[in-house]
This record gives C-alpha cells, structure tokens and sequence, in this order.
C-alpha cells in the first residue's frame, strides 16, 4: 500500500489504528443479528428492528457531540471513544458467558457504539487534516479507502469461519479487542495536541448544536451533495435485507453462496480506491466526483433481474463489483472534495451532522422500504429503489468550487466506517 513519498509517523499509526479496527468491526459483520436469532431466539421483526433503532438512537444521542468534540484535543477523543467501544462491545459476551445476555443489552450496545462511531469520526477529521499535507490528502483518503475495502472482503468470512469454530460471541470480542489495540495506536502518535481556543463567544449554547446542519445547508456545493450522499447509503442500505430475503429465501441460494455474492466483488473497492489519484491527475477533482457519482447510480437496478442458480449469482456479483468500484472512487474524492469547503473552526460539527444524517437516512428508509416489501414483495421494493437511484445524479453539485478562495485551506476527514 506504500506509493510515493512516506505521509509521516503520526499518519501511519493512526492507518494503523484504523486497519485494526477496520478488520475488527469486519470480522463481527452481523454479529448481533446472528446472536439474536442463534441465542436469544427473537424473530426477523425484532432482528430488523434492533438495526433500525440503534442506528435512529445513536444519531439523536450524537447530536450534541459535534461541538463538544470541536472544543476539544481530538486524539483524545479518538482515544476516549475506542475505549466506550471496547468497554460497551466486552460487556456482551461476559454476559453471554454469565447466562444474563438479553435482547435490550444488544440494543444499548448497538446504540453506544453507534453515538461514539459518529464522535470519532468527527474528531478524526481533524487529525488527518494535522498529520498529512495538502498534496498528500488525496493519496491518504484513498490508503483509507482501500484498507476498508480490504476488511469488507476478508473480514466477513473469516469471521464466519471464527463464530462456526469457536462460537457466536467470538467475533465481538475481537471487535472489542480492536478497538483496544486502536486506541494504543493513537496514543503512539506522540506530541503534543494543542487544546483549541475559544474566545467567550464561542462557548458552547444550544444553537451550536446545529451547526453544521447549517453550514451544509446554506452551500450551493455541501448542500446538493449531502442530499446525494444521503438518498444512495439509504437506498443501498435499504435493499440489503431485501436482497437477503429474495436470494436466501425464494430463490434458494446456499448461505455461503450470498457471502460470495457480496465478499469477492469487494476487490472493487481496492480498485476504485487506487483509480482515485490517477483519474483525478487526469480529469480534475470535480469532473471525478460527478462522473464517479453519476456511474454507481447505473447499478442497483440490476438486482431486480436475479434469478436462480449460477447465472443469478453471476449478476449479482456483476452489479456488486461495479457498484463497488465507482463508490470506492466517489468516496475518495468527495472526501476531500467536500470539506475543502468547511471552515476549520468547524470541522467536527459538520462532519458530525454529516454522520448523524446518514445513519438517520439508512434507519428510515430500511424502515420504509421493509413496509414496502411487506405490501409488494422483495423484488419491487428493489425495482423502486433502483428508479430512484438513476435520479440521484441529479443531485450532484454543478459548479466545482463557488465560494472557496483560489487557495482554501485544505480539510479532510477519515473514512466513515457506516
């Protein structure tokens, strides 16, 4: 994963810090569900319902921590927030191994980790934007990129060969674990973060909660693009289950044929990460973004024509790969061309209402389109999903950079792992 010149110690042990914990949360891909069902022995209803609400919960828990993470040394917080995981994630199989493991637990599990996914995310925007030049960010986002993409091919089937081995809460604990060794990796960093000013005019009041709500909404770029970020991870997220129910129930495919369908064709993802750098060198941040956007948008209506057997599986993994490939390109683009837009002084608000959004966009529409497919069936809930899709583009912001100045000030932000 080495390319050019070294991005700096400090970088590198926070790409570190993130590999392990990228793999960790990877390797526990479902984790809950498969306890809920396999332990607690609770319904599809309740399964599908624990998903929703911890992500509601966590985005309505998470509002006020944009700018309390604003105002504060953000390794720290990077650091704090590792620990609740792995605190919060250890609970879950001591009390499994106690025999006092019930279905609420998970729920609150799922609700802590949710909120500080969302703290950490937005203090780790700010770190990269201390660790790595200007130059370097494109590259550092897209190191990112691929590192994701790597634990969401490996981690999945190595963490359902670990639950069949060793036994459904094995993978939670290596998530804990990795959150652990996460926080070990940050602290290795070393300096000194300087703690931000404020003056008393930017103490913290009911009105900053709001933000970075507010930022993105008044920008003629931040504002189209967050509507498009939000309406396709919903879209796509809402049709998972859908996908689930079509392939492994109606049209009978083996449970480890529907994790191929989805493992292999994350080597797209790699992919779209290292084509980022070149594409842009050659066309121009904007023009990648809006053509990388543009082209994931083609694909979700594929899954509407599965069918049984091999030539079914075939096109699933077709749709997947290329799905795949141009999220993997946007993603790494729009990373950094969006927060070049945000005011340093408010990095973390924005990022935070940025998180909080999307995982409040993907609770509802799963929510919404798992009604849909109660009143229509699987496959025209995914129909209405993929016509959406192909007006997505349409969302994309036009002009390449409005209100910047020739030279803003560059901000970036990690990965968001939701």
């Amino acid at each position: 994963m080495r390319d050019g010149r070294a991005l700096g110690s400090g970088f590198e042990w926070l790409w570190a810090s993130y590999a392990v914990s990228a793999f960790g949360t990877r390797l526990a891909f479902d984790a809950f569900p498969l306890i809920a069902i396999q332990v607690l022995h609770v319904g599809a209803g309740a399964v599908s319902g624990m998903a929703a609400a911890g992500l509601a919960v966590a985005a309505v828990v998470a509002v006020p921590l944009g700018p309390w993470v604003e105002f504060r040394r953000k390794r720290s917080v990077m650091i704090g927030m590792d620990l609740v995981r792995f605190a919060v994630l250890a609970s879950v199989p001591v009390a499994y191994w106690l025999d006092l493991l019930v279905f609420g637990h998970l729920v609150v599990v799922a609700v802590v980790v949710g909120a500080a996914d969302i703290a950490f995310t937005a203090a780790s925007g700010a770190t990269v934007k201390a660790l790595v030049r200007m130059e370097d960010l494109l590259r550092a986002n897209a190191r990112l990129e691929s590192t994701s993409w790597t634990a969401t091919m490996l981690g999945p089937p190595l963490g359902g060969a670990a639950v069949g081995l060793f036994g459904p809460v094995t993978t939670v604990v290596a998530d804990a674990v990795s959150f652990l060794l996460s926080a070990a990796g940050i602290r290795a960093i070393g300096g000194r973060e300087p703690r931000p000013t404020r003056s008393a005019g930017q103490r913290l009041r009911a009105a900053d909660l709001f933000e970075g709500w507010r930022l993105i909404l008044a920008h003629p770029v931040l504002r189209p693009l967050f509507a498009n970020v939000i309406l396709v991870n919903g879209l796509i997220m809402a049709t998972a289950p859908l996908l689930a129910v079509l392939m492994l129930g109606q049209l009978g495919f083996a449970p480890w044929q529907y994790g191929l369908a989805f493992a292999a064709p994350c080597v797209g993802g790699l992919l779209g990460a290292r084509l980022a750098r070149p594409l842009t060198a050659l066309f121009g941040l904007h023009r990648v973004m809006v053509v990388a956007g543009a082209a994931r948008a083609c694909w979700l209506l594929g899954l509407v024509f599965v069918g049984p057997g091999a030539a079914g599986l075939i096109l699933v993994m077709v749709v997947e790969l290329g799905l795949i490939t141009c999220s993997a390109v946007f993603s790494t683009v729009s990373v950094t061309y969006r927060l070049e837009q945000v005011p340093a002084d408010r990095v973390a608000r924005t990022l935070a209402a940025w998180s909080i959004s999307t995982k409040a966009g993907i609770a509802a529409m799963t929510a919404l389109w798992g009604v849909l497919a109660a009143l229509t069936g699987p496959r025209p809930a995914i129909a209405v999903a993929g016509a959406l899709m192909l007006a997505t583009p349409l969302l994309l912001p036009r002009d390449e950079n409005p209100l910047a100045p020739r030279n803003p000030e560059p901000l970036t932000v990690t990965h968001d792992r939701t």
